[in-house]
């Protein structure tokens, strides 16, 4: 626990719009070191990855209450966990001081003693400009802007909002939570003399892969919005910039914009491949299915250790990223470092395990290519090791072929470095999304990720899988074989790699 202070300190972030892209270096510096995290529902889950291990994660609509009345327990848990002496962080959406009651909270952690600072986030305005291409200030035609609540009926007896000086404000209005009330606000704005021909856009999901833009006027932007079936969260932008947008923004270019993409690796894995997507536009979602652990015994990992620190092997062996992190977690457990290995030449499979080396400053001495399997490794090893002493570093559940060829003409000690759990959540709500046809690929990238994945899908998600109207991609031919023959309709890479899954995906039609 990082205890700052008796009374812990409390941190209020600004998560920003969506894009996880778009957090701040102090934010993620905060929630490095928190105890503690309270989040909005409206800040991407995952900005969450940036936690520490062991950081207690809540999510608000977990504390009593209903959306209106829930602040003063969001004040109160903050308070009572800064009074723990955590490090609490607060991640709101957006941009703590706009619209995110930012100041009430502030307000409520000075009166009870706690300290505190404020992180700023990008606000839902700059991201729907930057990313709708609609320029909110322009020389020649929005030298100011607005950020306005529609929260407020416009109409209303006692509403704060000036809506004769909105009317003739002299630039760009952006509108927070109004669209349920959006067709009020512009008969208002008319009203109140803003011209009805006045450019009117909603955009939807701002940085998101779900990003939607409608664009019109004042007098048909309600009708269009209706049309185009666009809900919360959306932000209005009003004012002649929005005649400035391209038909396509550079964000709406982006190939994967709009599909949806299941990853079902563990994590961190899950969160580099989501972000290759996230950058073309998709939106990935992530399920891991199965939990890195350690051994559930290190005496014979620690032994070949010391064999290793006595030259005792020809050949260090890794079969993927996950046992080369596992295996130097543990040498620096041990208070060992890298002179344990030696002389000792290093073999790994594929790229990905050749770059998960690379961050240890070693270079393997056999790699091949981007081919990952281990069969074409133990070909290429076995015109090398014929007489020599191998350690084959893996998971307990690993495959045998690579032990079981080697060892017809080498000494092989096959260590289990981690293992791999099920961990799948059946109560998830991406499996509703599922049986709904609302995912377009699921990423299947091991026969036990397959299996175990599999056995968790309802009938209705398995035949959409088989129908191929939810489809898998497969990361290597074998596993693309061996689900077709148990009735999936698979797409297979002939790369294996996040790259390969991701080229599968740029090369089917969009419907």
């Amino acid at each position: 626990m990082n205890v700052a202070s008796p009374t812990g300190k409390v941190f209020l972030i600004g998560a920003g719009p969506g894009d996880p892209g778009l957090l701040t270096l102090r934010a993620v510096e905060c929630l490095q070191q928190a105890d503690f995290v309270l989040h909005d529902y409206l800040s991407s889950p995952r900005t969450l990855s940036h936690t520490r291990a062991g950081a207690e994660i809540l999510c608000v609509n977990q504390l009593p209450g209903e959306h209106p009345t829930r602040w003063p327990a969001i004040h109160q848990k903050i308070i009572d966990e800064a009074r723990k002496g955590k490090t609490v962080v607060h991640l709101k959406g957006g941009d703590p001081l706009i619209f995110g009651r930012g100041g009430e909270e502030a307000e409520a952690l000075r009166e009870a003693g706690i300290p505190y600072e404020i992180v700023p986030g990008v606000s839902a305005a700059l991201a729907a400009g930057a990313y709708a291409e609609i320029p909110l200030t322009h020389r020649g035609h929005a030298s100011a802007i607005a950020f306005v609540t529609g929260h407020e009926h416009p109409g209303k007896a006692t509403s704060r909002l000036d809506w004769d000086a909105l009317a003739s404000f002299p630039g760009t209005l952006a509108m927070y939570m109004g669209v349920g009330r959006l067709g009020n606000i512009a008969r208002e704005l008319v009203a109140r003399g803003k011209p009805a021909e006045t450019p009117a856009a909603l955009v939807h999901q701002a940085s998101t892969g779900d990003q939607r833009t409608v664009v019109g006027t004042l007098a048909t932007i309600e009708d269009l919005v209706r049309h185009a079936g666009l809900t919360s969260p959306s932000l209005m932008l009003v004012g002649p910039v929005v005649g400035l947008k391209p038909e396509v923004s550079w964000f709406e270019t982006r190939p994967l914009l709009g599909v949806r993409v299941l990853i079902t690796r563990p994590h961190p894995q899950a969160e580099t491949f989501a972000r290759k997507l996230e950058l073309l536009g998709a939106v990935a979602e992530i399920l891991p299915v199965l939990e890195i652990r350690p051994p559930s015994n290190w005496a014979p990992v620690d032994s070949a250790i010391e064999t290793l620190r006595a030259d005792g092997y020809d050949w260090l062996i890794w079969t993927s990223a996950n046992g080369v992190d596992a295996f130097f977690r543990r040498l620096s457990g041990l208070g060992q470092d890298l002179r344990v290995l030696g002389r000792v030449k290093l073999a790994v499979i594929g790229s990905a395990t050749a770059r998960a080396l690379d961050a240890y400053h070693l270079t393997p001495d056999l790699v091949p290519g981007d081919d990952m399997r281990s069969e074409s490794l133990a070909e290429m090893l076995t015109q090398q090791t014929r007489g020599q002493r191998i350690l084959l570093a893996q998971a307990s559940q690993g495959r045998e072929l690579l032990r079981e060829r080697l060892s017809a003409q080498a000494t092989v000690n096959a260590v289990a470095v981690y293992e791999q759990v099920e961990a799948v959540d059946t109560s998830h709500p991406i499996f509703d999304r599922l049986r709904r046809g609302e995912i377009n690929f699921v990423t299947l990238t091991s026969p036990n990720i397959a299996k175990v994945f599999l056995n968790a899908c309802d009938q209705t998600t398995m035949n959409r899988l088989r129908k191929g109207t939810t489809q898998i991609v497969a990361n290597s031919e074998r596993l693309r074989v061996q689900l077709a023959a148990a009735g999936y309709v698979t797409l297979g890479s002939e790369n294996p790699t996040e790259e390969g899954l991701i080229d599968v995906m740029l090369r089917q039609p969009r419907t």
